[in-house]
């Protein structure tokens, strides 16, 4: 491997873990696309569908702990929704995970361009302020929480993303959690996730080893930073850069596959 691809794959890395840990998300969102289009146009060996998402599996892992290891003093973990979200999750991005090996290329990308489509849509569903409302009177439907995630689960696990992009959504739209809360807390469902859809890569020989490493330190530099920045910014232009970045993508995955 040259230096190119080095720092190129370090590169996407950085970025898509610096948008985690400031947005919440696993990073996938931008890391996926950015791993399939990125390195031919260096002149390097593309990935394959399957290749990205064992790797974005992997390097979520990592990303996500360093995020919620950022936001561990912050007040912000909500521990019945990591509870609740986060068994159901794991469960879901195992069964996902391990049944991604079934799916031809052009499947993975399909179902990774549905998830982007549903996480953009509901980014512009008006919702209620609900920002200034005191952490300890945050509530949710917890039946209707867990659900969701096992869905959620199923369709990250296919794509290695961990579903941190659609939990943000789920989490301000339908669930009512405040930005900041929402943040943190998906980080850490994020992060437990992960867990199964890593597992399922590993298990089904997903995962290009040299360019997770590559990925893995990226992410333990980048997360913690990224959460740093996102803790002082205002929770709407946070919001925006999220909503943007996935509609985006969603636009990018669905022209390639029409």
């Amino acid at each position: 491997m040259d230096i190119t691809f080095i720092i190129v794959i370090f590169l996407i890395g950085f970025v898509g873990s610096f948008v985690s840990g400031m947005l919440g998300i696993g990073g996938s969102i931008i890391k996926y696309p950015m791993l399939l289009y990125i390195p031919p146009l260096f002149g390097l060996v593309a990935f394959s569908a399957h290749e990205v998402s064992g790797i974005s599996a992997v390097q979520v892992f990592f990303a996500s702990i360093a995020g919620v290891w950022a936001y561990r003093k912050g007040g912000y973990l909500n521990k019945p929704l990591i509870l609740y979200m986060g068994g159901a999750i794991l469960a879901g991005s195992f069964v996902g995970s391990y049944g991604s090996q079934f799916l031809s290329e052009s499947g993975v990308n399909v179902v990774y361009g549905i998830l982007a489509l549903i996480a953009a849509v509901m980014m512009f569903i008006p919702r209620k302020q609900i920002d200034d409302k005191p952490m300890k009177e945050v509530t949710f439907n917890k039946p209707l929480a867990a659900i969701l995630a096992f869905i959620v689960g199923i369709g990250s696990g296919i794509v290695g993303a961990a579903g941190g992009f659609l939990l943000v959504p789920i989490m301000l739209v339908v669930l009512g959690i405040p930005t900041r809360m929402t943040i943190a807390t998906s980080l850490a469902i994020t992060f437990i996730s992960s867990i199964g859809g890593t597992i399922g890569k590993l298990m089904t020989g997903q995962v290009e080893y040299y360019s997770a490493g590559i990925m893995i330190v990226a992410s333990l530099l980048a997360a913690p930073l990224g959460a740093k920045v996102g803790e002082k910014m205002n929770t709407k232009i946070l919001q925006s850069i999220l909503a943007v970045l996935i509609l985006a993508t969603a636009i990018k995955i669905w022209v390639d596959l029409l």
